[in-house]
């Protein structure tokens, strides 16, 4: 049974986020042929790099979570990113995390590779749930297979799609601009492997 927050406190950071006061406004897509600007890192517990096009998070300890940031600094945004579980244990956790400021604030739009969905809120040490906690949703495709999960963020209003159909709308006006991050997670088992590729992100004014 899936435990109430399900998504366990994010004690690996991998990358600080863009703190500059520029925002993006340049359309960004990204086919992972080099690092650029995502910052990467990598210990025994986890590991983020860019390989063979793609983006590859891998979380070798159970209990841990892991990203990559983009550093970039948005607000306003539609992103599109093909997200593939290619190793590990179904009982996973991944998707996208923006208006990120480091490990302190953040929203996260979530999905399991045996079909849950979730978005939260981490702010002033606490999370808060936006949508029901682990709620199961068809249009997710579960097992070693793409999914693909579009965001779009406009102010207060957020809306999060899985493979073309819309799984959380939401409205919260909590944080208002910071980094992108892709990240996956692992819960009682090791060794999850997520493959990030085609990312497209569109600030919106």
């Amino acid at each position: 049974m899936r435990a109430s927050l399900r998504i366990l406190f994010l004690v690996l950071l991998l990358g600080v986020t863009a703190c500059g006061p520029r925002i993006e406004t340049e359309l960004w897509e990204e086919p992972f042929d080099v690092a650029g600007t995502w910052q990467l890192s990598s210990d025994a517990a986890a590991e983020t790099r860019v390989e063979d096009g793609q983006l590859l998070v891998v979380i070798h300890e159970p209990g841990q979570v892991a990203w990559a940031v983009a550093g970039k600094r948005l607000s306003n945004l539609r992103l599109a990113v093909e997200a593939t579980p290619v190793a590990g244990p179904v009982d996973n956790e991944y998707g996208i995390l923006i208006r990120m400021d480091g490990d302190e604030h953040f929203y996260a739009f979530s999905i399991s590779a045996d079909g849950y969905a979730r978005a939260a809120r981490y702010a002033d040490g606490q999370w808060t749930l936006l949508s029901a906690d682990w709620f199961s949703h068809p249009a997710i495709l579960q097992g070693m297979v793409t999914n693909r999960l579009e965001l779009e963020a406009q102010g207060a209003q957020f809306k999060f799609w899985v493979n073309g159909e819309l799984v959380v709308e939401l409205s919260d006006a909590e944080l208002a601009h910071g980094d992108v991050g892709l990240y996956a997670g692992a819960f009682n088992e090791g060794e999850v492997q997520l493959a990030f590729d085609n990312l497209r992100i569109e600030p919106l004014p």
